[in-house]
């Protein structure tokens, strides 16, 4: 596996490690370059983002509200990594019906998803179905400016070689939830055509 990070707000990335969510929604960072966002790595450590806003961009399906955040109790010059996901399926989705049906999926707010599917020009998102694997023994390592900047994307340094993973659903589980998945993309999307034909 490749040692490179995919940044996302730290609570998204617990959600993918407690099972609560099975996708990852994006847009693109103002740095990805001319050709934009695309999900370029099939496997990838999830790098946690943090900043006081996500609280209110989220919903708390299940857990008390507000939710409690905050960075873990370490130096600040350090980043721990505590889980690594493999993409199943990913689909470009232009279509707001598509979007706005996944959200049993995710704990991002509809009006959060609403805007980044308006972002810019080109209505739509990038959407990965994910399987998330607890990393054994969390992984740490120091803070550095190039982990910085408004980017998808982060080069790690090499792994540790005891580093275990442990897959967070049961292949039951995600296979129920690769089902769903697909029904609720292709599905809308067949309707979607449909309608366009009228």
């Amino acid at each position: 596996m490749e040692s490179v990070g995919f940044k996302e707000w730290a609570l998204v990335c617990d959600a993918l490690g407690a099972g609560r969510q099975s996708i990852i929604l994006r847009k693109g960072g103002i740095a990805e370059g001319r050709e934009g966002f695309s999900f370029k790595h099939r496997e990838f450590f999830l790098f946690p983002t943090w900043f006081h806003e996500q609280p209110e961009k989220v919903t708390w399906r299940g857990l008390p509200s507000p939710y409690p955040i905050s960075k873990p109790a370490m130096p600040p010059d350090q980043i721990e990594i505590k889980f690594a996901a493999q993409i199943e399926l990913s689909r470009t989705v232009n279509s707001w019906a598509i979007a706005e049906a996944l959200e049993p999926l995710h704990i991002l707010r509809p009006e959060v998803v609403r805007e980044r599917f308006d972002y810019d020009e080109a209505p739509g998102l990038h959407i990965a179905l994910v399987r998330i694997f607890r990393l054994l023994p969390v992984w740490k390592f120091p803070e550095e400016k190039r982990y910085g900047g408004c980017r998808s994307w982060v080069k790690l340094p090499e792994a540790p070689d005891d580093l275990q993973r442990e897959a967070v659903l049961s292949s039951a589980e995600n296979l129920r939830r690769r089902e769903q998945f697909l029904k609720i993309v292709d599905g809308a999307a067949k309707v979607d055509r449909l309608l366009r034909r009228r």
